[in-house]
Protein backbone atom coordinates (compact mmCIF):
# COMPACT_ATOMS: atom_id res chain seq x y z
CA UNK A 1 0.00 0.00 0.00
CA UNK A 2 1.19 3.50 -0.79
CA UNK A 3 2.16 5.75 2.07
CA UNK A 4 0.18 8.96 2.10
CA UNK A 5 2.04 10.81 4.84
CA UNK A 6 3.27 14.32 4.21
CA UNK A 7 7.05 14.48 4.01
CA UNK A 8 9.05 17.25 5.64
CA UNK A 9 10.05 20.03 3.26
CA UNK A 10 13.81 19.37 3.57
CA UNK A 11 13.28 15.70 2.76
CA UNK A 12 11.29 16.65 -0.34
CA UNK A 13 14.01 19.07 -1.44
CA UNK A 14 16.74 16.47 -0.84
CA UNK A 15 14.86 13.84 -2.85
CA UNK A 16 14.28 16.26 -5.72
CA UNK A 17 17.96 17.26 -5.72
CA UNK A 18 18.96 13.59 -5.80
CA UNK A 19 16.57 12.88 -8.70
CA UNK A 20 17.88 15.90 -10.60
CA UNK A 21 21.48 14.74 -10.13
CA UNK A 22 20.64 11.22 -11.27
CA UNK A 23 18.81 12.59 -14.32
CA UNK A 24 21.83 14.78 -15.18
CA UNK A 25 24.16 11.77 -15.01
CA UNK A 26 21.70 9.69 -17.07
CA UNK A 27 21.49 12.36 -19.79
CA UNK A 28 25.29 12.71 -19.85
CA UNK A 29 25.65 8.96 -20.31
CA UNK A 30 23.06 9.03 -23.09
CA UNK A 31 25.04 11.72 -24.92
CA UNK A 32 28.27 9.70 -24.61
CA UNK A 33 26.46 6.62 -25.89
CA UNK A 34 25.09 8.44 -28.92
CA UNK A 35 28.52 9.89 -29.68
CA UNK A 36 30.10 6.43 -29.47
CA UNK A 37 27.51 4.99 -31.85
CA UNK A 38 28.01 7.90 -34.26
CA UNK A 39 31.79 7.45 -34.16
CA UNK A 40 31.43 3.71 -34.77
CA UNK A 41 29.19 4.36 -37.79
CA UNK A 42 31.65 6.94 -39.16
CA UNK A 43 34.62 4.58 -38.76
CA UNK A 44 32.70 1.71 -40.39
CA UNK A 45 31.69 4.00 -43.25
CA UNK A 46 35.27 5.21 -43.79
CA UNK A 47 36.59 1.64 -43.98
CA UNK A 48 33.85 0.38 -46.29
CA UNK A 49 33.60 3.23 -48.80
CA UNK A 50 35.45 3.37 -52.11
CA UNK A 51 38.63 5.41 -51.43
CA UNK A 52 38.23 7.17 -54.80
CA UNK A 53 35.10 8.85 -53.46
CA UNK A 54 36.97 10.37 -50.52
CA UNK A 55 40.25 11.08 -52.33
CA UNK A 56 39.59 11.52 -56.05
CA UNK A 57 42.61 11.49 -58.35
CA UNK A 58 44.44 14.81 -58.21
CA UNK A 59 42.89 15.92 -54.88
CA UNK A 60 46.30 17.04 -53.53
CA UNK A 61 46.93 19.45 -56.42
CA UNK A 62 45.62 23.04 -56.23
Amino acid sequence: MVQTRIKPYFQQVAEKARRDELMRVYRRNQVFGVLLVAAAILVWWLFHIDPKWIFPSGWWRP
